[in-house]
């Protein structure tokens, strides 16, 4: 007697797409599509349009472009030499001219982009602090102006020793810049208003106020003058020098990096940070919470405003000390939107990107003299960095980078056959077992 048996079923094969990604690879992933990565390749493309501007705009090019098709190499050469001569002085004007001789002149042009950095560091934190709490704080221009006409005033109408004076009018700012955020904060908190459409108005009465102040005497104006521009702030009053006479970095470096330690501290070590931070993610599950969203708006923006008046305080008695006008700001309130925005609103981001725009302003100037730049293609630079930013998918694409939270699907495992299934060929083995 004999039967027939069914043999064993082999399982279906493993699918490799469905094995679990290995740590490195998780690493790798979360830098590819990390914020951080973002900003870098941001200022890579920015520096590539601001490459081919430069070669569009050389006399050079163009005069080498009319014989293109007979000598190629004449204008690949031209472009690369009007190419890497911008950015050779690019780095000569704002980190190290290996030209002159000795480094303490060689290190005058870093000096210099620390100095056109201070007031972007700190402006840039004041804007950072404001996102973090889901706040879009596009006063920078007025609050700048107000540190600077308090602490103007301060330096140019009180009698103080050194460094009493300095330090006084260094608290006037940054109270007077908290104060004019403060009045956006405090609307947000208790009547709803938009808080860019209230730091816009506050800049046009901060700039109107600031002239008023300045064509007035017995307040701002120098005694004396018709001029709208304050007198020279007093030798008491001023932010010293750090690394001697011969270079311009003065210590408001030092404020605008103490500054970044408070931010840092305030946002990841502090518990009134982590409530910004906790409004910023979502006001209605932080409300539920127990957390009061208005005052936080308004202390947000106070502080915010009090960090954006170190900004005016190192302009007043840094830079402009022999008295300013109505443009004290030079467009550090604008710019700081950039820098905080490069920066990914962290206190240590907003650091390093205050330091790069610095760097193109002060390396901005090298390349106008010696390569005849055009100056508007550092601004366009900038520009473009914003743009490349704000499209985080668009620099993804370009470079082929993972989409964030973008997984590849593991395929669908096969359903095994069924046994003695007539619609296929592959029937199960089976053995003849004899009684």
């Amino acid at each position: 007697m004999s039967a027939l048996t069914p043999g064993p079923i082999k399982a279906a094969p493993a699918d490799f797409g469905s094995a679990e990604p290995t740590r490195w690879n998780s690493a790798l992933q979360r830098i590819a599509t990390g914020n951080g990565m973002i900003s870098v390749l941001s200022v890579i493309l920015a520096l590539v349009a601001g490459s081919i501007m430069i070669a569009f705009t050389d006399s050079e090019v163009q005069r080498t472009a009319g014989y293109f098709f007979a000598r190629p190499g004449d204008m690949l050469l031209a472009v690369w030499e009007s190419i890497s001569g911008a950015y050779v002085a690019l780095f000569q004007g704002a980190i190290y001219n290996f030209r002159v001789d000795g480094f303490a002149a060689g290190i005058k042009p870093l000096t210099e982009t620390l100095k056109f950095a201070t007031p972007l560091i700190a402006a840039g934190l004041g804007v950072a602090l404001a996102f973090r709490a889901g706040l879009f704080n596009i006063g920078g221009q007025g609050q700048m102006l107000m540190a600077a006409a308090a602490a103007g005033w301060v330096a140019t109408s009180m009698d103080m020793p050194w460094p009493l004076h300095m330090l006084v009018a260094i608290i006037a700012g940054i109270i007077a810049g908290a104060i004019w955020a403060g009045i956006a904060g405090i609307l947000k908190a208790r009547t709803g208003a938009h808080e860019v459409i209230v730091t816009i108005m506050l800049n046009h009465i901060a700039f109107y106020l600031l002239a008023w102040m300045l064509a007035t005497p017995g307040i701002l104006q120098a005694p004396g003058s018709n001029n709208p521009k304050t007198a020279a702030m007093a030798e008491s009053a001023l932010l010293p020098g750090i690394l001697g006479s011969q270079y311009k970095l003065h210590a408001g470096f030092i404020l605008a990096l103490i500054a970044v330690a408070f931010t840092w501290w305030l946002l990841e070590r502090s518990s009134l940070g982590f409530r910004f931070r906790a409004v910023g993610e979502n006001p209605a599950a932080a409300r539920v919470a127990g957390i009061s969203v208005g005052r936080m708006y308004f202390l947000v923006m106070v502080i915010a405003g009090g960090l954006v008046g170190i900004a005016g305080v190192s302009q007043v008695l840094g830079t402009v000390t022999s008295g300013f006008g109505s443009d004290i700001d030079a467009g550090i309130g604008f710019d700081a939107i950039t820098v905080a925005l490069l920066g990914r609103s962290t206190p240590l981001g907003v650091l390093a990107a205050g330091i790069l725009f610095g760097a193109f302003k002060a390396g901005g100037f090298a390349m106008q003299a010696s390569e005849n730049v055009p100056i508007e293609i550092v601004l366009v630079v900038q520009s473009l960095i914003v743009l490349f930013i704000a499209a985080p998918p668009l620099v993804r694409a370009i470079f082929g980078l993972p989409q964030p939270g973008a997984r590849k699907r593991p395929a669908k495992p096969k359903k095994p056959k069924k046994p003695n299934d007539p619609a296929t060929n592959d029937s199960p083995r089976t053995e003849e077992v004899s009684a």
